[in-house]
């Protein structure tokens, strides 16, 4: 006998494990393109593709200048879009960016190095361009959609976590197998193996945003919900001077920003160190995996962590241990067993560091707005985190392609591919160790030092905003009452008053 659908005071599903499960989909399906891109771009077009270290780095400068201003573009876009759609606007929208991301994905590692070097360069500005905007379509309102889907904060909360998943799920499994399957015995990337597995990734992506535009249920109308902020003016002045008046925002972003340079930045040599200097490119992932795994083990316990010593305090003590692995990278063990038991252990230690960081890092940018109220008034939470946005999208964007420039003064020349000298390969390694500690000391600096809010701090800011939060909400309370009891009184006196006739006098002849 088929179970009874419950249904809601408005005829709609009640909210239950469905819409969890469809929600993570929806970021398992972004992160199959977005892990590929991540994992293997990088490679791909040095190598495989021979564009050139200085080539790809000044491309990819070009294309990620645009990745800074696709999603307040388009998100204004999808706002400004008044028409009705069967399936509805944002169901409507995710769609079409789902299946754009297949065929751009496709566009973008179309396996032909043979090709004439403009139009290689085309291939990638323009691919890259196309899965960007897709990405942007289908994502923004993915993200979006959660406000229509439930309107309660504790469920809102359940489809964040469930989010979360999907996105781990969609990161880890290609970040552990393409480099399984695309690279051969002589540690060089297939090319041709790369265009199968986006053609695989990209079904397995369309066809987890298809199970969650089926499955997910809206329960709140579309148009009371803004995708951008359009409305909202950015006073960029203001903004900056907010910002550096804020030594916690400065520190959560400086924290942010060395992580992106550090952990992204050094992606690519990372992989060529595998390639040339411990000879197998395909336990890559498996290393990394490694290093993420920590982070899962203490997940559980750091509200625990965090309620009995502070964020500042968990955080900093976390860099610290970071610190710690990154120079054991500096260990002359060799490229055997020996030094990749090295680099393991380094993982280890520089994962568990980073993981406390990773589970609070909008929590401490929370705090920072919260103070920013403190001390000023005001809590200007969006010109916070608009300069905190932006310049974690700059080290996105610098941190790589920095670093594939070091790379090719270090040595690295892609048209070799697996085959770099020895002394290249031990080059890479001490960049990724360099790469690793400017990360974690920058880290650690950035909080112990710059962000200001430790545990007995923020006590007395949210004790002391709650006193003046509250009093305000009296002292308006008290306006209110007294402006009632005003007009109360007027309109006593006016229905008491009586009507005065006019003296013989006054009248007129």
């Amino acid at each position: 006998m088929k179970k009874e659908v419950q249904l809601d005071a408005n005829g709609k599903r009640v909210f239950g494990m469905r819409d969890k499960v469809s929600y993570a989909a929806g970021d398992l399906g972004c992160n199959m393109s977005f892990a590929l891109k991540s994992t293997i771009m990088a490679i791909f077009w040095t190598q495989f593709m021979a564009l050139g270290e200085t080539l790809y780095a000044t491309l990819l400068l070009v294309v990620q200048i645009w990745d800074a201003i696709n999603d307040p573009l388009l998100g204004s876009l999808f706002d400004m879009d008044k028409r009705k759609y069967k399936r509805g606007k944002f169901k409507t929208y995710i769609f079409i960016g789902a299946v754009g991301l297949l065929f751009s994905g496709l566009f973008f590692f179309l396996p032909i190095p043979n090709a004439p070097l403009a139009a290689r360069c085309v291939m990638f500005v323009l691919g890259y361009v196309l899965w960007d905007a897709f990405y942007t379509v289908a994502n923004v309102p993915y993200g979006s959609m959660m406000s229509v889907i439930t309107t309660d904060g504790a469920e809102r909360s359940h489809l964040s976590t469930w989010r979360s998943i999907g996105s781990m799920i969609g990161n880890i499994v290609p970040m552990v197998l393409l480099p399984i399957i695309c690279y051969d015995a002589s540690n060089n990337l297939k090319g041709e193996t790369v265009f199968i597995a986006a053609i695989i990734m990209g079904v397995i992506g369309l066809a987890c945003f298809i199970f969650m535009l089926k499955t997910t249920t809206i329960r709140v109308e579309e148009s009371s919900v803004k995708i951008s902020e359009e409305n909202k003016k950015f006073n960029v002045f203001k903004a900056f001077g907010n910002f550096i008046k804020n030594p916690p925002a400065i520190g959560a972003t400086l924290a942010a920003m060395a992580m992106f340079i550090g952990m992204q930045g050094s992606s690519t040599a990372t992989t060529v160190l595998f390639q040339s200097y411990f000879g197998n490119a395909q336990i890559s992932g498996i290393i990394m995996l490694i290093g993420y795994l920590p982070m899962f083990f203490f997940m559980p316990f750091i509200t625990k962590i965090v309620n009995k010593f502070g964020k500042k305090e968990a955080c900093a003590a976390g860099a610290a241990v970071s610190v710690f692995g990154a120079l054991l990278l500096f260990l002359p063990l060799g490229n055997g067993i020996a030094g990749l038991a090295g680099y393991v252990i380094a993982q280890v230690f520089f994962g568990l560091g980073l993981g406390f960081y990773t589970c609070v890092s909008w929590a401490l940018m929370a705090d920072a707005i919260d103070y920013n109220e403190w001390k000023n008034g005001t809590k200007d939470e969006g010109t916070v985190y608009s300069l905190h946005s932006f310049f974690r999208k700059l080290a996105q964007g610098l941190g790589p392609s920095l670093v594939i420039l070091i790379m090719g003064a270090l040595g690295y020349d892609g048209s070799l591919k697996a085959n770099q000298p020895f002394w290249v390969a031990e080059n890479m390694k001490w960049l990724v160790a360099a790469l690793y500690t400017f990360s974690a000391v920058v880290m650690f600096v950035s909080i112990a030092f710059i962000y200001n809010l430790d545990k007995k701090k923020v006590t007395q800011m949210t004790e002391e905003l709650s006193a003046r939060r509250a009093a305000d909400v009296a002292e308006v309370a008290e306006a209110a009452q007294v402006a009632q009891v005003e007009e109360t009184v007027e309109a006593v006196s006016e229905a008491v008053e009586p009507e005065v006739a006019p003296v013989d006098g006054d009248k007129q002849e």
